[in-house]
């Protein structure tokens, strides 16, 4: 729902490493169960739309070992939206893809995340599960890698 609330210059941002988490835990689960977990809360509150959700392509870039030279490795697209509560707190989402509805609910969670009131009924109810779901599809994947792993031994010749 939109709301008309305090201007962008009366919002506060709390820039840490559990916003940075509960950013990436949101972005990277499939938007039916961030859906559907939005969907179970008791509280859903106005927000108004800053940044209408709006896709758009950002450069990957990469490094060879993991810390040579960097190089550009593609394109990638990506939807980015950002709301602010009635209370002026901004909230941002990122998300990769073409899925307006993903970011918006990424970025009204992220501003609701910010209240230290609601945060830890949001982090047991949302962001906890999703992240449980996203280790366990990685512990899945890895399970199923396991056989196809091949060690390398070097041997060395003596030199004699």
């Amino acid at each position: 729902m939109a709301l008309e609330g305090p201007s962008d210059r009366d919002v506060r941002v709390t820039p840490d490493a559990a916003r940075r988490r509960w950013l990436s835990v949101l972005a990277m689960a499939p938007v039916a169960d961030v859906e559907r977990l939005w969907a179970a809360l008791p509280e859903h509150p106005a927000y108004r739309v800053v940044r209408a959700a709006e896709v758009g392509l950002v450069m990957v870039r990469g490094r060879a070992g993991g810390g040579g030279e960097r190089f550009n490795l593609g394109e990638m697209t990506v939807t980015r939206c950002t709301v602010a509560l009635a209370d002026g707190t901004l909230g941002h989402g990122w998300v990769a893809g073409r899925d307006r509805r993903h970011a918006e609910l990424c970025a009204v969670l992220d501003a609701m995340l910010q209240d230290e009131r609601r945060r830890p009924v949001l982090e047991a109810s949302v962001v906890a599960p999703l992240e449980h779901d996203q280790e366990a599809r990685r512990r899945a994947v890895t399970a199923r890698s396991a056989p196809t792993r091949v060690e390398f031994l070097t041997m060395v010749r003596g030199e004699g």
